[in-house]
């Protein structure tokens, strides 16, 4: 950022110098973000040379992806930016992860068809593959907190492809069982039976953890807006999920 050599700007002058929009000043001011400590007769916002700074540590900030809500409070003395930029560069880690796994699928598929006039199609089943599941993390990535989202990325790592396939039937497996034993009064044994498959999987999924446990029921409780042709709508009926809910209310009854 070009720090300039007046005393003070007017908003339209530091948003040039620094790069960033008037709007995007305007709601930092909002957010309680960077504050300008003083205005002009007219009530415009000028901005000082000690401004630069802040604004310089907002916009890294964000890059990382870390939220204006978080930012706030990481720019207060007592913050501990140091423990959260560990988490966000591993959240980085993981995305980069995720992406160097969709290039690599490209890369074998680009080379099969140099060498093949007939494309392998599972190698495009990979890609697809690939990129579903970080759609998937993109907009399930709003229930979770950040704490969260690395937990869950830290998680995924000791997931090998025989383990995902295995839980993936259960799954399968289960969803069958709860449809064919709807019409089951949810205290029933056979229900608690169900109720207790369905939390030993989410268990193996969270771990016990409890910010992990927080985003998944977050996540459920607004299935009503999920994205149309998520995957989670394909393998999860309403009907499944609201029977399921009655059993778990009758297993804390």
């Amino acid at each position: 950022m070009n720090t300039g050599t007046k005393d003070l700007y007017q908003a339209s002058e530091f948003a040039r110098l620094t790069g960033v929009t008037v709007r995007a000043l305007h709601h930092y001011d909002r957010l309680g973000l960077l504050r300008p400590k003083q205005r002009s007769r007219a009530g415009y916002r000028l901005y000082s040379a000690k401004d630069f700074a802040p604004l310089e540590q907002i916009v890294v900030l964000k890059f990382l992806g870390i939220p204006l809500k978080q930012i706030r409070r990481l720019l207060e003395p007592d913050a501990k930016l140091k423990e959260v930029l560990r988490k966000q560069r591993d959240v980085l880690f993981a995305r980069r992860h995720q992406l160097d796994k969709a290039i690599a699928a490209i890369n074998n598929a680009q080379r099969a068809l140099d060498s093949d006039s007939s494309p392998d199609w599972k190698l495009f089943q990979l890609i697809v593959k690939e990129f579903e599941m970080q759609n998937s993390t993109d907009w399930k990535g709003k229930y979770f907190s950040e704490e969260a989202k690395a937990k869950v990325r830290e998680r995924q790592k000791l997931w090998s492809p025989e383990l995902q396939a295995r839980v993936t039937q259960q799954w399968t497996e289960l969803y069958a069982d709860v449809e064919a034993c709807m019409g089951e009064d949810p205290a029933s044994p056979k229900a608690q039976a169900l109720a207790a498959r369905w939390k030993d999987l989410v268990g193996q999924f969270t771990g016990g953890d409890s910010e992990i446990q927080q985003g998944l029921n977050a996540m459920w409780a607004d299935s009503a807006n999920w994205p149309k042709d998520n995957e989670a709508s394909r393998f999860v009926k309403p009907e499944i999920h609201n029977y399921m809910v009655k059993v778990m209310r009758a297993a804390k009854a």
